[in-house]
């Protein structure tokens, strides 16, 4: 751990690799007034929208919506199956989506923009978040406006960073490991209540200098309905990422049972996007985490690398230095755009190939997610020893992406 100390409050680091801007962030964050202890930097950080991805902020009495982020709940899900063995064919039938193996993966889950074509159920349609304005009682704005996308998005992969993948882990068995969230439902709670908190800071605070759009930090005292509003606006997003994992496993299991006779063990469930009230050095603060997990001791976590290299099942340590936090991820090294520009897409490929995974990279638009463009996922796993303890290492076998 590295601690930087000439600023207003102490950034404690476990980033040995860290980008100018997500530095100054780190910096920005260390200067609030509001904020609590010191600023925790995970060994996967790199720049985000006002907080640096990777980061941790324990702030006294407010929250922040940008230090949240715009995929509400985005998280990981993984399964233990009873196989040892599985042939390429197998996965190949597994995944679907191809002129030799329709159906499959590829065939029950839509990816990057796509959704279902009817409306999905989950109990959580039926009972949505309420709030109080213009003296009635409503459900939230901007819930019961996205409602109708929603139902349609439940069960679907996404974009981006998002993916299935089939791994083979060191314990000897086949895994199922799923990275997804809340879909348009947290970019758009995120958004509205970013803008929200800009417009209140500036009526309540004008002695702040003005915020800049996605890059600001604009805050909401915990003592407002609009915090109150937020919170339970979040929160009904990380229900929705989860049920929306938990819709794709169930749809992983029955294109395995297709192909292949097996059981599975239960799943294990983190998500890394989030903010709670929660008891730290004595004292109850809101834990922002944005792109860092709970990490507490005897906590069992999920912290994924790029398509082709090894993702990990560990155990949280427990370190109050961190917040009880590790890292989300191996984490981006390269931008979107400077991976598409300074990948070589021949060599990206040829890597994915000897390692034998099958995988959907096919042209320069696929490198902003090729593993050059990753973190080595060695390196975060070996700088965070004392916030987790590995348990299983998963090797890649095949992955589906949007």
């Amino acid at each position: 751990m590295i601690v930087i100390t000439d600023e207003h409050k102490p950034i404690k680091m476990w980033a040995t690799d860290i980008e100018d801007g997500a530095m100054r962030q780190a910096r920005n964050l260390a200067n609030l007034p509001f904020t609590f202890k010191h600023v925790a930097i995970m060994p996967d950080a790199h720049q985000g929208y006002g907080m640096p991805i990777g980061g941790v902020l324990a702030a006294k009495d407010v929250v922040i919506p940008n230090a949240v982020g715009v995929d509400i709940g985005c998280g990981m899900c993984a399964m233990r199956t009873s196989l040892t063995d599985i042939s390429t064919t197998q996965i190949k039938k597994i995944l679907g989506g191809s002129k030799g193996f329709v159906g499959g993966i590829r065939g029950l889950i839509p990816v990057g923009f796509n959704h279902h074509k009817k409306n999905q159920e989950w109990i959580g349609f039926d009972d949505p978040p309420e709030a109080k304005h213009n003296g009635s009682q409503i459900v939230i704005p901007i819930i019961a406006r996205e409602m109708g996308s929603a139902r349609k998005q439940l069960g679907t992969l996404g974009g981006g960073n998002h993916f299935i993948e089939i791994q083979k882990g060191d314990d000897g068995h086949i895994w199922i490991m799923v990275h997804s969230g809340s879909r348009n439902f947290g970019y758009k709670i995120a958004k509205f209540y970013n803008q929200l908190a800009q417009k209140l800071n500036t009526k309540w605070f004008p002695d702040i200098p003005p915020f800049k759009g996605e890059d600001g930090l604009a805050f909401l005292p915990m003592e407002t309905d609009e915090a109150h509003e937020y919170l339970a606006a979040m929160n009904y997003a990380l229900d929705f990422a989860y049920a929306n994992r938990i819709r794709m496993l169930e749809a992983v299991r029955v294109a395995f049972l297709d192909v292949v006779s097996c059981s599975f063990e239960s799943e294990i469930n983190i998500h890394h996007n989030y903010a709670a009230l929660e008891n730290h050095f004595e004292e109850n603060v809101i834990v922002h985490r944005k792109g860092a997990t709970s990490a507490r001791s005897g906590e069992i976590g999920i912290i994924p690398g790029s398509q082709g290299t090894a993702s990990y099942i560990v155990e949280g340590l427990g370190n109050p230095e961190s917040f009880y936090s590790c890292s989300h991820g191996a984490g981006r090294k390269m931008s979107r755009n400077q991976a598409k520009r300074g990948l070589n897409l021949q060599k990206e490929i040829e890597k994915m190939n000897k390692l034998g995974v099958i995988h959907g990279i096919r042209n320069e638009n696929d490198l902003d997610e090729a593993p050059g463009a990753y973190k080595d996922i060695d390196t975060v796993m070996e700088n965070q020893s004392d916030l987790v303890k590995i348990k299983v290492r998963l090797t890649p076998l095949a992955v589906v992406k949007g």
